[in-house]
């Protein structure tokens, strides 16, 4: 017998109150994917298990999976609605999060309907940009008529960004709330030995490698010193090839990532449909400032409504400008330090909003 959860509690658990609830994240998103909602996703999780609460993570892990066309890297589930209806029954959640939009979503999104499970869903990825950046015959239109559709049954949608709030509104999105993203400055850092042994400025991405990122925006650049692409994608043969003095390190983790960061001067975002860029933080924690173009992403985290993003980051819509900027701002300090700025940005604070939105059903 499913617990019939029909009548979610707003806004959700308070923080401060003693209570541990079960609680389930699904996502598609998953190990070995290196990118900013597989790190989201696993840092919410870890930070909830640190709160008390227990956490249940559904994942491609383990199951039957296919490549997803023109992102072999990521996995989705086969036909998983027999193994997740176990799954959610054995666990009976508290609270049913739905990170992404794929099989796995899917399924438990069908499911959570159903049997009267409230949940929540987040919005990460620009899917109907992405998919039209890949096959120009489906209209972007159809793609954000469909993501309304997915997200509409949900008691909160959660959004990284005010613009991105106001920007889905725009598309009939609805019962959005703010979840904002931070940096664990415990683990991003500057450290002293970690300089690239390459000729300076050092100019770092990090980040899929792939074309919705705009990455060749960076790599054409005319601007001295090395740059750097830390990452893995579809677009990296063919640009390694055509960048050959560009250095490809790959995908990194761990102390290997903190190093890529730390060794290098600024860090350059090329990004124009990125919906936050949690390596913006990364990179201002491990000491670098930072080159983008003043679009949703970078203007949210460092654009002139931030106190401080001036001291630390340079946004201009042409990017050679920005880098140069950023790269003014690394030799001559002024105010606020990268640190000092990403300090500011917590997970915990994260985290707490999260579960202000989560829908907790009622016994």
């Amino acid at each position: 017998m499913y617990p019939r959860r029909s009548e979610p509690l707003r806004p959700g658990p308070i923080p401060g109150v003693a209570a541990r609830l079960k609680i389930l994240i699904v996502t598609d998103a998953w190990t070995p994917q290196v990118n900013g909602v597989v790190r989201t996703v696993q840092i919410t999780a870890a930070d909830l298990r640190a709160l008390g609460h227990d956490v249940r993570m559904i994942t491609p892990e383990g199951r039957l999976t296919f490549p997803m066309p023109t992102y072999p890297e990521i996995r989705l589930a086969v036909l998983p609605g027999r193994a997740l209806t176990r799954e959610i029954k054995a666990f009976a959640p508290d609270a049913v999060h739905i990170a992404t939009e794929g099989s796995l979503g899917l399924v438990a999104r069908r499911i959570c309907i159903k049997h009267g499970i409230a949940f929540t869903t987040a919005f990460h990825t620009r899917f109907a940009e992405y998919v039209h950046a890949r096959f120009s015959f489906v209209p972007e239109s159809l793609m954000w008529r469909w993501l309304a559709w997915f997200h509409a049954p949900a008691t909160a949608v959660m959004v990284a960004t005010q613009s991105l709030k106001r920007e889905l509104e725009g598309h009939g999105f609805k019962h959005l709330r703010i979840w904002s993203r931070g940096v664990d400055v415990e683990r991003f850092h500057p450290v002293e030995d970690a300089r690239h042994a390459y000729a300076s400025p050092i100019w770092l991405y990090v980040g899929r490698v792939a074309v919705e990122k705009n990455i060749e925006a960076f790599l054409a650049l005319d601007i001295p010193g090395t740059k750097v692409i830390v990452g893995d994608g579809p677009a990296r043969a063919a640009l390694e090839k055509k960048y050959p003095h560009t250095k490809f390190l790959g995908a990194l983790t761990g102390d290997a990532l903190v190093r890529a960061y730390a060794g290098s001067d600024v860090f350059v975002f090329p990004s124009r449909t990125d919906t936050f860029g949690l390596v913006l933080l990364e990179a201002l924690a491990c000491g670098l400032t930072v080159a983008a173009y003043p679009v949703e992403g970078p203007r949210d985290v460092v654009g002139p409504d931030a106190p401080g993003a001036g001291d630390v980051a340079a946004l201009d819509t042409d990017l050679k400008t920005a880098c140069l900027a950023a790269w003014a701002l690394r030799q001559s300090p002024r105010g606020l330090s990268p640190r000092a700025f990403a300090q500011e940005h917590s997970w915990r604070a994260c985290t707490l909003q999260f579960l202000r939105n989560l829908a907790v059903e009622a016994d």
